[in-house]
């Protein structure tokens, strides 16, 4: 069966306002074809006229100049009666009659680059005039019309388009305009959200009464965490930042892991570090200075397993590092760039996802949790420590290296799910106890990974993300050979805990803030 005439419109005159002026060419030939009327202004009526096509300038056709250094041009009855008016409803083609009235049947319209001026000054008021007015109101008209009106909100929309015309003999389908009306009510909703969020950014307004977030789709995945879930990436800024340079499609897990990853990589010394991760949470982490010796000391942490996982090296991969890494089963490795050799080498396992990060950083301020209609929003976690915001209350003090190791344990323990214990030894993490409701289990955890594995005989550091609450956790780390111990204070029994370390002649350090990560 056909198409029912009844949900066709015929294109009889388009308006047509492109802040990209990209691919207009064979757009203007099919409109051409099909003897459709174009209206346009500003640059746009430039470049339409350039192009060799006829144009009747909004001015001419509103009768009405535009004023306010262009501010108003678009913002004129004669444009929205034309756009939203029932082309059957009697009274509307009354009114249209009375107030001579041009039909606008197509709207070909996409924005003032706000979001690209926001990236690229701080200059209030460039960034206030790169608001669109005229635009989005004319978008809106046509989107709310779709019985009558096609509206375009992107070049993307183009091809579709002119298939449609060629199909139909200048005219679109209802269904085709239904569709289009749905993506402007969305790029509308976009645009608008990026000027409130800017808003709310420059006046320090982290909570607002109405909390609008946008983003765009990167890809629809395979699925969720399960394979009866759905599930798809999006991003605030159209770019994951991530290069995959090889292996299968990225899945749910694969991301959740890999940020996981990152969080801890990008925390590390510059150029430095090596995290291995497996199911969102650490099982290896190293910062010692030699790369190949870097990643055979995080994986030594936990060998069984970082089987199936995902390794982090916070610099650049070479020919010798690949060779090591290529003699274990990973799902993801990711990088600051990988040189030509070693992208050879890794390039032989097909499905090894290799992510170039070297682009990535963070930005976002927030962590995002949904749940039941429900969103919980935190700033993110990511003091810097240094010396400063730590506490020695033991009599016997750390040393320079000690307090280096104590700090960078706090730091990985930081990013482990709580409750967490994490023991280092000689700038590596040697043993890790995670996500369980007793901070002792969490304790005996850690020590059995930490002997199974590399079990170092002295220079044992711990942190916890949590005060001890009682002594027998500290009481465990200490008889399994820990020397010092860093730990959030808090706790109504810290003398206690004090004091238990002043008689074993243990080192305790105590945090001024908390880093719990549920």
């Amino acid at each position: 069966m056909g198409i029912k005439k009844n949900t066709m419109s015929k294109i009889k005159r388009a308006l047509i306002s492109v802040s990209n002026k990209k691919n207009l060419k064979p757009l203007l030939k099919i409109l051409k074809k099909f003897k459709i009327k174009i209206v346009s202004s500003g640059g746009t009526y430039k470049k339409i006229k350039d192009l060799g096509f006829d144009c009747t300038e909004v001015s001419n056709f509103t009768e009405f100049p535009e004023i306010l250094e262009g501010r108003v041009k678009t913002l004129h009855p004669k444009i929205h009666a034309g756009i939203l008016y029932k082309r059957k409803n009697r009274k509307h083609l009354k009114n249209i009659k009375e107030n001579n009235i041009n039909t606008i049947d197509l709207v070909i319209v996409n924005f003032y680059p706000f979001e690209k001026t926001i990236q690229n000054t701080s200059n209030h008021e460039k960034i206030i005039e790169s608001v669109d007015i005229g635009g989005p109101a004319m978008v809106r008209a046509a989107a709310k019309n779709y019985n009558n009106v096609t509206v375009i909100t992107s070049t993307n929309q183009y091809e579709e388009l002119l298939h449609q015309l060629n199909k139909n003999k200048g005219s679109t389908t209802l269904e085709f305009r239904k569709k289009l009306s749905l993506n402007a009510f969305s790029e509308t909703a976009y645009y608008d959200s990026l000027i409130a969020n800017y808003f709310n950014k420059i006046t320090n307004n982290y909570f607002p009464q109405k909390k609008i977030i946008h983003s765009n789709l990167i890809e629809k995945l395979r699925y969720g965490e399960n394979p009866h879930q759905k599930s798809a990436i999006y991003s605030y800024d159209n770019s994951l930042k991530l290069k995959k340079l090889n292996g299968k499609q990225l899945s749910y897990n694969n991301f959740n892991d890999i940020y996981a990853t990152l969080t801890i990589s990008k925390s590390l010394p510059k150029e430095t570090g090596v995290v291995i991760v497996k199911h969102s949470n650490p099982c290896g982490v190293s910062i010692i200075k030699d790369k190949i010796k870097c990643f055979h000391s995080a994986l030594a942490c936990d060998p069984i397993s970082a089987f199936g996982g995902i390794v982090s090296c916070n610099f650049k991969i070479n020919r010798s590092l690949a060779l090591e890494l290529n003699k274990i089963f990973l799902e993801v490795i990711i990088a600051n760039k990988f040189d030509k050799d070693a992208l050879n080498i890794l390039k032989k396992k097909k499905n090894l996802r290799l992510i170039d990060a070297s682009d990535f950083s963070f930005k976002e301020e927030f962590r995002i949790n949904s749940f039941n209609n429900t969103i919980l929003f935190q700033n993110e976690d990511k003091i810097k420590f240094n010396p400063k915001d730590f506490k020695i209350v033991s009599k016997t003090k750390p040393n320079k290296e000690q307090m280096q190791n104590l700090i960078f344990a706090f730091n990985v323990c930081r990013y482990v799910k709580s409750n967490a214990i994490v023991l280092a030894h000689n700038k590596s993490i040697v043993g890790i106890g995670s996500g369980q409701p007793s901070r002792v289990d969490s304790c005996k955890i850690a020590i059995d990974k930490m002997k199974k594995f590399k079990n170092p005989s002295e220079n044992i550091v711990a942190a916890s993300d949590a005060f001890f609450p009682f002594v027998d956790g500290i009481e465990m780390l200490v008889q399994s050979g820990v020397s010092a111990i860093i730990q959030p204070s808090g706790s109504i029994n810290d003398k206690d805990i004090i004091k238990y370390a002043n008689q074993t002649n243990t080192i305790l350090v105590f945090s001024k803030t908390r880093h719990f990560r549920h």
